[in-house]
C-alpha cells in the first residue's frame, strides 16, 4: 500500500511533464500548474489527491484489521493468554494504525518531493500571501503539511479500530471504515448540512492552507487537531468498552 501511495506524486509529475501545454491555473488540484515553475509543488498536488480517497482507504484497511485480523485467525486469544491485556493490546494496536498514518503521509510527501526535484527546478516558493520563502523553510511547510494530514486521519483511525472490535470479519471492518469516511466527505459537501459540518471528522482535511502563509495561522491546525481528539476519545472509549467485554473464544 505505501508503494501504491508512493505511485500517486510520481504519476502526476510523470504526467505534468510530458504535457506539452502548460496546465491552465484553477483546473486540476490545487497547485497543478505550479508545478513546472517548482518541484517541490508535487508533494502538495499529491497530498490533495490522496486526501479525499487513496489515504482513507489505506487507513482504513489497516485500521480494520488491528483486532478483527487477529480474531478471524484466531490469534487473538493467544495474544491475550500471553498475557498481554486487552487495554495494552487495544492501545498497541492504535499505536500501530497511527504509525502507518504517519508511514503513509510521508511517503507521499518525500516520494513527491523526490520526482519533483527530478523533474523539475527547485527554487523559492511563493506562498499564498504572496511572501516569498527558500528552499528549506519550503520543505519544513511540506512536513507541516504531512502532519497536518497524519492528524486528520487519526480520528479516522480510532473509529476503524472501534469497528474491528465488533466483528470477527477484518474485509467487513475495513469497508465499513472506508464507507465512512466516503460519507462523511458527501455529508459535508451538502449545504444542506451546515450545521452537522463541523462535527463531521472529514471536515478540516484539506484546510491547511493556512501553513502555506506568512505568518503561518495555526487555528485550523488547532480546530483540526482537538476534533480528532475528540473522535479518538470517544471512539477509543467505545472500543474499549467493546473490547474488555468480548468473547475471545467463540
Amino acid at each position: 500500500m505505501l508503494a501504491a501511495l508512493a505511485a500517486i506524486p510520481v504519476l502526476i509529475a510523470i504526467a505534468v511533464r510530458l504535457t506539452s501545454s502548460p496546465v491552465t491555473p484553477g483546473r486540476g488540484p490545487a497547485f497543478l500548474d505550479r508545478i513546472t515553475q517548482n518541484g517541490l509543488f508535487v508533494a502538495i498536488t499529491a497530498l490533495i489527491v490522496s486526501i479525499p480517497l487513496f489515504l482513507p482507504l489505506t487507513v482504513g484497511v489497516v485500521a480494520g484489521d488491528t483486532v478483527a485480523g487477529e480474531a478471524n485467525l484466531g490469534t487473538l486469544r493467544y495474544l491475550l493468554v500471553a498475557p498481554a491485556g486487552r487495554v495494552r493490546l487495544l492501545l498497541v494496536k492504535y499505536a500501530g494504525a497511527a504509525a502507518f498514518c504517519v508511514a503513509a503521509t510521508l511517503t507521499v510527501a518525500v516520494s513527491g518531493a523526490l520526482i519533483g526535484a527530478a523533474l523539475f527546478p527547485i527554487g523559492p516558493v511563493t506562498l499564498l500571501s504572496g511572501d516569498t520563502i527558500g528552499v528549506g523553510e519550503s520543505v519544513l511547510r511540506s512536513l507541516l503539511i504531512a502532519a497536518y494530514v497524519t492528524v486528520s486521519l487519526l480520528g479516522l483511525s480510532a473509529i476503524g479500530l472501534f469497528i474491528s472490535t465488533v466483528t470477527e470479519v477484518p474485509v467487513g471492518a475495513m469497508a465499513a471504515t472506508i464507507v465512512l469516511s466516503v460519507t462523511a466527505q458527501v455529508l459535508d459537501a451538502l449545504p444542506q448540512l451546515d450545521w452537522l459540518h463541523p462535527w463531521l471528522f472529514s471536515h478540516y482535511w484539506l484546510d491547511f492552507a493556512d501553513l502555506l502563509r506568512q505568518p503561518i495561522d495555526w487555528t485550523s491546525f488547532g480546530a483540526n487537531a482537538l476534533l480528532q481528539g475528540g473522535y479518538i476519545l470517544v471512539f477509543g472509549a467505545l472500543a474499549y468498552g467493546r473490547f474488555v467485554t468480548k468473547d475471545i473464544l467463540s
